[in-house]
């Protein structure tokens, strides 16, 4: 028996037309969504977010939300304020993958426009409150920094890598930040799982550093990184190697212990000091390039009804118990900031300051920072 084809009423023919546009308008949809997710993220951060690193840090097939939002100039572009050529750049980007995570990318030109000062950061904030960030090392000037270091605390899976670029262009800098929050097992007491926070700043810094034409010396990659700081984390004063070298011990004010971290081109150091059971009496920092000129800005603003604040003067006293200390630095940057404050803000140090001390201290503080980072010797309090 002969098979016959079914015909088709012109019905049925129209019937499976618009069938096959559907079906073509819904691939193309998917495809056009799927498609709309990669170009946000290529174009992210104004074109210079690593994509595959990012992808490989919160998933290769999570779902990504991607905003972004880049105003401002730098370089041969920006206009002066004051006299002198101030960045205005200004790039974010957050990329936010459902019960993954989310990296949020900050990128700022260095110096600012002096119209900036005095209204919040210049740029943005490392956690120092709790812990001390440390270098990243490998040669780049950079800083590995979380809130807390302790293995399951409700910021484990939090941290935040800045990376300083010092661009050929005198006096220029590009400042990228980068935050970085994974949920889940992530904990950065795992050796194995720190390079991650670290790797799309350093990868963002190599193509903002083509992209914005800085010129600027790269390191190589960060394969390891150490811990933040703890505060529990303390040692013989005199046996420090770190940012609390050379730093001299203190009978009347009884400082005896430090907290510490290696220099290795850190854009801002810090060194704490404390007694023989570790509580803190005393916090030297050292602040260079963007960062010094921001402590510089909120200083100016904090002490405003002070006559003489770290913008106007290279060494001076601020309040009861705290001075600070200039440096030049090479190349036009911003002159560095060495501040030394009591820790406890109404505590004895603060009644009963040991004034001597404290300027010794910073003397010496600032000496082996300037020395480090290739300043200047540094002018210094006088009393």
């Amino acid at each position: 028996m002969a098979l016959t084809r079914p015909t088709l009423t012109r019905r049925g023919v129209r019937a499976l037309a618009a069938v096959a546009v559907a079906l073509a308008a819904l691939i193309g949809a998917i495809v056009w969504f799927a498609g709309s997710e990669d170009r946000a993220l290529d174009g992210a951060c104004d074109g210079v977010l690593p994509v595959g690193d990012v992808r490989s840090v919160l998933g290769e097939d999570a779902e990504l939300d991607v905003t972004n939002h880049t105003e401002g100039a730098f370089g041969d572009k920006a206009a002066k304020s004051g006299g002198k050529r101030a960045n205005s750049l200004s790039v974010r980007c957050r990329i936010a993958a459902e019960g993954t995570g989310h990296i949020a990318v900050t990128i700022a030109g260095s110096p600012r426009p002096r119209a900036e000062y005095g209204y919040g950061e210049l740029y943005a904030a490392v956690p120092a409150s709790h812990t001390l960030p440390v270098p990243l090392g490998n040669g780049w000037s950079g800083l590995f920094a979380a809130e807390t270091a302790r293995l399951d605390d409700a910021e484990d899976g939090t941290a935040t890598t800045a990376v300083l670029l010092d661009c050929a262009r005198r006096g220029d800098s590009l400042l990228i930040t980068v935050e970085t929050a994974l949920r889940g097992a992530t904990t950065l007491d795992d050796p194995a799982v720190r390079p991650d926070f670290v790797r799309t700043a350093t990868a963002t810094a190599e193509a903002a550093n083509d992209h914005w034409g800085c010129g600027a010396r790269l390191g190589t990659p960060v394969r390891t990184v150490g811990l933040p700081v703890n505060e529990d984390e303390y040692e013989p004063l005199l046996g420090a190697k770190g940012t609390c070298a050379a730093v001299p011990t203190a009978s009347r004010s009884a400082v005896s212990t430090a907290r510490e971290t290696a220099r290795d081109r850190a854009p801002r150091e810090s060194c704490v000091l404390g007694t023989r059971d570790g509580s803190p009496l005393y916090r030297l920092e050292a602040y260079y390039g963007p960062y010094a000129e921001d402590a510089r800005s909120q200083y100016t603003r904090d002490y405003d009804y002070e006559n003489v604040t770290p913008a106007e003067k290279p060494a001076g006293r601020l309040g009861q118990s705290a001075y600070w200390a200039g440096a030049t630095c090479p190349r036009g940057a911003e002159s560095a900031l060495y501040l030394i404050r009591a820790a406890d803000a109404d505590g004895e140090t603060r009644r009963r300051p040991d004034l001597a001390y404290e300027r010794a201290a910073l003397a010496a503080f600032a000496a082996a920072s300037a020395e480090h980072h290739g300043c200047a010797s540094p002018s210094l309090p006088k009393g």
